[in-house]
């Protein structure tokens, strides 16, 4: 399974990121291209330790049976539930947040597992550098895919 702290992988994603503008159209889903952008930032956020949530009681449950399914090689169900910390309103400045998003992968790429402060999260539970690689690699991967990329 690919993982964002791969070479070849990262620049796949950095290539598709570029296709998309503002103007790009979701093929399912609500967010637009501004919010996407913002939102795939966030579980960037959470593993390196600059997005703090809490520990979820659902997770604690169900979290190593969905991050296995997450880390099955299937592809993310469309329209599937965020945690709320992940939902983007209104319009940001879509070319800024591009860009964040832009250097957070760029980053992951160049430190690979050392990027992940936080082993850590809030749902999964604990998360090995190679599980955390994947999953992002698996959300990116989801959402410029929902994008056209």
């Amino acid at each position: 399974m690919k993982s964002i702290f791969n070479q070849e992988t990262n620049a796949e994603l950095l290539e598709r990121l570029s296709k998309i503008t503002a103007q790009t159209v979701p093929n399912w889903g609500k967010m637009n291209a501004s919010q996407m952008v913002t939102h795939c930032q966030k579980p960037l956020d959470v593993a390196e330790g600059t997005l703090k949530l809490p520990h979820s009681f659902i997770g604690k449950l169900f979290g190593k049976m969905v991050k296995k399914q997450f880390l099955s090689g299937k592809p993310i169900s469309k329209n599937s539930p965020t945690a709320k910390e992940f939902v983007i309103k209104g319009t940001p400045d879509f070319e800024k947040e591009k860009s964040v998003l832009e250097a957070q992968i760029r980053k992951f790429g160049e430190k690979g597992p050392d990027a992940v402060a936080n082993k850590t999260h809030p749902f999964f539970g604990t998360m090995t550098d190679d599980e955390w690689g994947k999953l992002h690699y698996v959300h990116l991967d989801h959402h410029f895919t929902q994008f056209g990329v």
